[in-house]
């Protein structure tokens, strides 16, 4: 099995996916967020969110790894290194694991995103930046020609579950925008932007009324399950350039 140097697998990510050139939030902290004691990666892994029950699993395989994380160890801010913090460290540590941590910037990626992945998975051939954010385009837009039960029942089959549906508006779509994650707070900016659907992961409870208001429909896939797509990609994209396995290592929400 080939070993590759961590930082050079760092670099890739960071110029693949843009890193230092792409705003964020302040607790995502993009980039490698633990280097490993070795230096070296033996195996990719990939995983939604850098929680407790993903880091044991990780670290419980053969390494050393790089685990590849949409939500980072940074994510709800500054913290104790006590409690579940410290034995995340604890863990990768003894078990050699690196991690890098990639939000927007893996969401808008125009092939390995979670957007683009998700609206491949639907069957969008042609997609368009949409909704701006500090000069970022955060989703895609697509014209479309179905019935809400036909994209419903597409976006159930991409995302592996329920969907959960607004139908506030027309039961033929033309017009759908689409952001992965909890973008669903957004959606009264959605409806001027003229679409008549709305795909995202999660909202607020106000968010359905407000859609109902708006006239548009929206439909929330899950935040867990919109974003396992981008992880993969670029665990599976990375693993390909590198001869690297990988896996995804699945801890669903439920939200």
């Amino acid at each position: 099995m080939p070993d590759i140097a961590l930082q050079t697998l760092s670099d890739r990510i960071a110029t693949e996916l843009r890193i230092a050139e792409l705003p964020d939030y302040s607790g995502a902290m993009n980039g490698l967020q633990l280097q490993n004691r070795s230096g070296k990666v033996v195996r990719l892994l990939a995983a939604v969110d850098a929680s407790l029950p993903v880091i044991r699993k990780a670290a419980a395989l053969p390494g050393p790894s790089l685990l590849i994380v949409h939500h980072g160890l940074f994510w709800k801010g500054a913290q104790m290194i006590t409690g579940a913090a410290f034995e995340k460290l604890r863990l990768a540590l003894d078990a050699d694991l690196a991690l890098y941590s990639a939000h927007l910037p893996l969401d808008v990626h125009p092939v390995l995103g979670n957007n683009a992945c998700l609206a491949a998975a639907l069957g969008f051939r042609k997609t368009t930046p949409f909704f701006d954010w500090k000069g970022m385009p955060l989703g895609l837009r697509a014209t479309v020609n179905l019935t809400r039960e036909a994209l419903t029942a597409s976006l159930a089959q991409a995302v592996g579950g329920p969907v959960h549906i607004c139908p506030g508006g027309p039961e033929r779509i033309r017009q759908v925008g689409l952001i992965t994650g909890g973008a669903g707070s957004e959606v009264s900016a959605m409806a001027a932007t003229g679409v008549d659907t709305f795909i995202t992961g999660e909202g607020p409870h106000w968010s359905f009324p407000a859609a109902e208001e708006a006239g548009m429909n929206v439909l929330y896939g899950g935040h867990y399950a919109t974003e396992t797509f981008g992880v993969k990609a670029l665990a599976a994209h990375l693993g390909k350039a590198f001869k690297l396995p990988w896996e995804f290592i699945d801890h669903p929400t439920g939200l």
